[in-house]
């Protein structure tokens, strides 16, 4: 069974449906690159399914220890290389977690979040820069 399909919506747009679910999202090429930016684009995609993919691989980690992760959040910031073909060049991923963590758990649960899925999809050129921040 497919993951996904989708169709061209015109003026350098996309919709995806998955095909579980039945939810769908839009893309929409960038300012810089001849669109709207008014959805993600392809690119934010990649670097947002890498921030969720971290903080839901923490999270199954967490519920079995019976964490409470909740409050947390993410920023994701991606950079485009300047040279060369065009690609993701480095993503920036801020997540924010509880303070009341203890060192140990923090340590369990940072350890987790470099060995996610996307992550380690991802090409070894592209810079992952992952800060963890506890409030």
């Amino acid at each position: 069974m497919s993951t996904a399909t989708a169709r061209y919506a015109g003026h350098l747009r996309t919709e995806a449906t998955h095909v579980a679910s039945g939810t769908t999202i839009q893309t929409d090429a960038p300012v810089d690159n001849h669109g709207r930016g008014e959805a993600f684009s392809p690119t934010d995609l990649v670097s947002t399914a890498l921030g969720a993919c971290i903080v839901t691989t923490m999270a199954i980690v967490a519920e079995r220890h019976e964490w409470d992760l909740t409050s947390c959040t993410f920023e994701v910031t991606k950079h485009m290389s300047t040279d060369g073909p065009r690609r993701i060049a480095q993503i920036d991923v801020t997540i924010t977690l509880p303070a009341s963590l203890a060192p140990s758990e923090r340590t369990l649960l940072e350890r987790v979040a470099h060995t996610c899925p996307v992550t380690l999809s991802l090409h070894p050129d592209l810079v992952q820069n992952v800060v963890f921040e506890y409030k």
